[in-house]
């Protein structure tokens, strides 16, 4: 809507405007800082619909650099360089969008809740109390829906707000009725006694509170502190309350409404057996876990019903173990996927099924106390003795958010991250090595690199000695070279997964038209082919190519949208997957000597309508100091190809309003003479007809300007300036403005050339772009000790060592300045026979031969998606497909799929190396 001159009520119910978009920019920006400086538990945020907040942020002029979210949309558009784009003022706040079942614009969001699976900074953003109360002040609206900030993690606390607390669906057991709590899961239990007391009008004393997690009973809850993250209560689990019996009160022997019931108390049941075979304890505790891990939390708070296994379900006789599914407890799909291949990994499987806890390490600062290692193996002995009975991983997932609270709450998350986390803490948890020495590295220095390598693992090893470096760890080489002095600094470090970018051959055509800010000819639209998942940096050496780009010039990419430069791409690595197919990219060339000077963008503005229309021209002010007569010169000069002559129309084409491509270079020499030809006619290119203005950022104000006015490059903010031509009819018969306004497309179905057809990447190319030899990022330099100086150095790896278990992670998921985005591209790895002998520079007599057992699956896009598991019984060499709690055998010409994530590959020993391997345990890698 457009706001009024006065009066302090609006039509859209919003209050009168106190502040220019300027101010309220300025003050939200001032709140936002504000806020994170004074980060505490307890502070709130408000939830806001994106679709709402990117119109005020377009109104008030903020671009992606300064986006105030924090979070980039997919869609860039309409976040990204918003500073360019006329915005209205937006209506009142409005969350309709994302609650359920609509919204009460005045509610205050007590009873409202989120719909689910919404993701930050596409679906909603989150902005501090001070923030919503000026928003607010400004434009009403609703509901509200605040949020606290609560304190993850134990050893590795961050703040994070509470998004969505915790549901439990409460189960009266006089009736079976269910009602609804909503509670933070970091709230005690003593706050979910006194809100279903008070939701019941019960006593305290006279209730007894389950966890009714799958509609049994697993364990009484008493008023304590204990959180209910602690309590591992899951997001939309039941709880069951029971009358204590024996009480006289005005509730007891009525339904949850009054009625007359018979009451009667249930006790929990508990099974006699355990999984080790051993005797229960009066408590119910297990005496074999009892005794195994004698001390640790985790041994002193599990009961066999825990995590949904009780022995009742345990494998039956001859029935496998390793079928059992997990179930998802809220987008825990990524924990589950990357769990089913680690508990399928038979070297954890040997070690985690006996009596391990000699090696767990309680003390290493860098661990978990063991409590990670121990809620993995109780999960691995459950997985392998409970049959096909599915297992709900509660106390597993509650320690990860306790040790990883980047994993807390019920957000999808990336299961190579998770398996790092899980690899890296297990080691932790089972280093052997309880006082770590310090050990000063010495470099290189022309050894031999088989000594040099030694030397490494050897230090390495003097402080990690866990079953994961026996395992899972190998060696690479680093090679290190300084582009200046030619220093080579070569190190060798462990690894424990290989993560292999996909050297894509999938290509797409782009139509970008090159504008020419000398005004030398009219713009031309060039169609390249560039790959997908290129950069910028691809796009404009196409370009370059395309349209003759001389030595000394440059080209600049712009897109256009409403009729003005909606942002620059100036990053080399921007990723061209932000460029969609119906945007408009045009290109500005230059002479490279013109860029650093102040850069001037011409608009164009129907002087009748008074609104704007066509493309941004843009040139340079060569001169440090330019006069007004000097701007409309320039402007005169870059319009001059659009002037109407027979020999400009005669060389450039149209058809139904699209500028042809493939123009040759004669056409374009013809284009330039026609430039000649106008002037030797008598119109001189200083000789400007149109209204000139100055206007700003917005292009909203406008100011004239004489010609004797002078512009001091060095004080013009930005080095630029802004001017509007307006036009009119009288224009419009001079200049052919067809070539502003009809820019084609990026890609248009039927104009561009077709997309060449996806072709499969092997495992090997996937190799050998990891390994390729490539210069370090700008960001990323490395201190030569000779020049002593950063360098750009040139970076080569080499895999040195390789483990007994190898984890190939194929990096689908890229991320650029303005968007995420998914590569689905098939990779074709093998099944059997994974030789990776050309690959190990270390000659130890190793087999370099690996066979895959387990794939980590994504199928779907970012910010959500699903993910499953593909693993081997070896034993039984059948493949079997875990999607959370289902589980199916599968063939294994059907595992190979553009879905695969984690490939999980162990090595395959020959007879002769099978024996030479049990004869020393190897401290290396095997």
């Amino acid at each position: 809507m457009t706001i009024p001159d006065s009066g302090c009520v609006m039509e859209n119910g919003a209050s009168c405007l106190p502040c220019t978009p300027e101010e309220e920019k300025k003050i939200v920006t001032d709140l936002r800082n504000e806020s994170e400086r004074n980060l505490k538990e307890g502070n709130l945020y408000f939830v806001i619909s994106s679709s709402w907040f990117r119109k005020w942020e377009r109104y008030v002029g903020i671009d992606g650099d300064e986006n105030l979210i924090g979070n980039q949309s997919s869609d860039s558009r309409h976040i990204n360089g918003a500073s360019s784009v006329v915005a209205e003022r937006p209506g009142p706040i409005d969350n309709s969008d994302i609650v359920e079942n609509g919204s009460d614009s005045d509610g205050k969001g007590n009873d409202i809740q989120l719909r689910r699976m919404l993701i930050e900074g596409q679906d909603y953003v989150l902005v501090p109390q001070g923030v919503w109360e000026k928003l607010h002040g400004w434009y009403k609206g609703g509901p509200e829906l605040p949020r606290k900030m609560i304190l993850q993690g134990v050893y590795h606390k961050k703040f994070d707000v509470e998004v969505y607390p915790l549901c439990l669906k409460l189960v009266d057991s006089r009736d079976e009725s269910q009602s609804t709590i909503w509670l933070s899961r970091k709230a005690s239990l003593t706050e979910l006694f006194q809100k279903v007391c008070a939701l019941k009008g019960i006593e305290q004393d006279k209730v007894r509170i389950w966890d009714y997690f799958n509609k049994r009973k697993y364990a009484q809850l008493s008023v304590s502190n204990k959180t209910l993250e602690e309590s591992n209560l899951q997001m939309d689990q039941d709880i069951l309350l029971e009358l204590v019996d024996g009480h006289q009160s005005s509730k007891i022997g009525m339904d949850s409404t009054g009625n007359d019931l018979a009451l009667v108390s249930l006790e929990p049941s508990r099974s006699p057996l355990t999984i080790a075979g051993g005797p229960t304890l009066s408590n119910g505790h297990s005496g074999y876990r009892s005794n195994l891990y004698p001390g640790s939390s985790l041994g002193s708070g599990l009961t066999d019903m825990d995590d949904g296994f009780d022995a009742c379900n345990s494998a039956r006789k001859g029935e496998k173990g390793g079928l059992a599914g997990l179930q998802n407890l809220g987008n825990t799909c990524f924990m589950n996927s990357a769990l089913q291949c680690l508990v399928h990994t038979p070297p954890l499987v040997e070690y985690f099924l006996k009596d391990c806890r000699a090696e767990i390490n309680t003390d290493n600062p860098l661990g978990m106390h063991g409590e990670l290692a121990l809620a993995f193996g109780d999960l691995l002995r459950k997985l392998w003795s409970s049959g096909r009975t599915a297992i709900a991983p509660r106390v597993f997932k509650g320690k990860l958010a306790r040790f990883a609270p980047q994993f807390s709450g019920y957000n999808q998350h990336d299961s190579q991250e998770l398996l790092a986390f899980l690899l890296d803490g297990l080691h932790e948890d089972l280093n052997r090595v309880k006082q770590k020495p310090y050990i000063e590295m010495k470099d290189s220095d022309g050894r031999p690199d088989e000594e040099v390598a030694a030397e490494c693992w050897k230090n390495h090893k003097a402080r990690n000695d866990s079953v994961i470096v026996d395992v899972c760890q190998g060696q690479y080489k680093s090679t290190l070279v300084c582009p200046v002095c030619s220093k080579i600094s070569i190190t060798f470090d462990p690894f424990m997964y290989l993560s292999l970018p996909l050297p894509s051959t999938i290509t797409r055509t782009m139509t970008v038209t090159v504008f020419y800010g000398d005004g030398s000819r009219l713009p031309m639209p060039f169609t390249v082919s560039v790959l997908k998942n290129g950069f910028c940096k691809d796009l404009l050496l196409a370009l370059g190519t395309a349209c003759g780009l001389k030595s000394d010039e440059s080209l600049m990419l712009a897109e256009v949208y409403e009729n003005k430069i909606y942002r620059y791409l100036e990053m080399p690595l921007e990723p061209l997957a932000s460029i969609k197919d119906d945007e408009h990219i045009v290109a500005f060339r230059f002479q490279k000597k013109e860029i650093g000077k102040t850069r001037l963008v011409i608009f164009h503005r129907w002087q009748e309508k008074a609104e704007l229309f066509g493309t941004p021209l843009v040139t340079y002010l060569v001169a440090d100091q330019s006069s007004g007569a000097d701007i409309e010169a320039a402007v005169s000069k870059v319009l001059s190809p659009f002037k109407k002559t027979s020999s400009a129309k005669a060389h450039v084409g149209k058809e139904n309003g699209i500028l042809l491509d493939g123009l040759d270079e004669e056409c374009s020499c013809s284009d330039a003479q026609s430039v000649e030809n106008a002037e030797l006619e008598g119109t001189s290119c200083t000789d400007l007809s149109i209204p000139l203005r100055l206007t700003d950022d917005r292009v909203m104000n406008f100011n004239a300007f004489k010609k004797d006015t002078l512009f001091e490059s060095g004080k013009i903010i930005g080095k630029l300036l802004r001017v509007v031509l307006d036009w009119t009819d009288k224009e419009q018969e001079l200049y052919d403005s067809s070539y502003l306004k009809d820019i084609p497309e990026v890609y248009k179905a039927g104009l561009a050339a077709k997309k060449t057809r996806q072709e499969a990447i092997s495992l090997s190319s996937c190799l050998d772009a990891f390994l390729i030899e490539e210069p370090l990022g700008p960001d990323d330099m490395w201190y030569c000790p000779r020049c002593k100086e950063h360098r750009q150095a040139i970076k080569k790896l080499d895999l040195w060592m390789l483990p007994e278990i190898i984890v190939f992670h194929l990096k689908r998921f890229t991320y650029g300045r303005y968007l995420k985005n998914k590569i689905d591209t098939f990779v074709n790895f093998p099944i059997h026979d994974l030789d990776l002998s050309k690959y190990v520079m270390s000659k130890d007599g190793q087999s370099y031969l690996y066979e895959l057992y387990a794939i980590s699956n994504h199928y779907g896009g970012l910010g959500g998606g699903h993910y499953t598991a593909y693993a081997k019984l070896i034993d039984e060499n059948r493949w079997y497909h875990f999607d959370d709690s289902h589980v199916s055998a599968v063939n294994e010409s059907d595992i190979k799929t553009s879905a695969a994530y984690l490939l999980f590959y162990k090595r395959v020993r020959s007879e002769s190396k099978v024996e030479a391997g049990e004869a020393s345990h190897s401290h290396s890698i095997s």
